[in-house]
């Protein structure tokens, strides 16, 4: 039994571990090209749709379930002004993205809207962002119909100058 427990108590720890080497970035710059999974200092909520990582971009699909709330969450970014560009295009109907600043992603409270709401039309968005204090990006993406998928690439946050 005392076996059990401390192999237990040594795969928690080392899954705490784990989670402790996402360091806070002021630079993040992705194209998902490596990415088996979703990595593991971001975050994927998809509810009851899917968002996951394929053909080296991000996902977010809706399956039978539209309107659901979909982010994908960045590591805890510094405090400061960003400028945020990404290609994201869609495979029809009503789609739209909207950022937010995370100050805990498991308490749905915390996240507070920094952009306003946009069409996604295909083409490459680029967003001034500003950060109060260190907290993650969410990016969250609004499918309207069944079998609608947004498609996210070529992620890259710097500082503004």
């Amino acid at each position: 039994m005392r076996k059990i427990v401390f192999t237990g108590i040594v795969a928690l720890g080392g899954f705490l571990t784990a989670n402790a080497q996402c360091k806070t970035v002021s630079t993040l710059v992705e194209n998902f090209d490596t990415w088996k999974d979703i990595n593991k200092c971001w975050t994927a909520q998809s509810g009851k749709a899917m968002l996951y990582n394929n053909e080296k971009r991000i996902v977010f699909y809706s399956m039978t379930n539209p309107g659901e709330n979909m982010y994908l969450i960045t590591p805890k970014i510094k405090a400061g002004t960003y400028t945020l560009s990404l290609d994201i295009s869609d495979n029809g109907g009503e789609t739209t993205l909207e950022l937010f600043s995370i100050n805990n992603t498991a308490d749905t409270k915390s996240y507070v809207s920094i952009a306003k709401s946009s069409k996604i039309t295909g083409d490459k968005k680029v967003f001034t962002i500003s950060l109060k204090k260190d907290s993650n990006l969410g990016l969250k993406v609004l499918l309207n119909g069944v079998h609608q998928a947004v498609y996210v690439d070529n992620f890259s946050l710097k500082p503004k100058k």
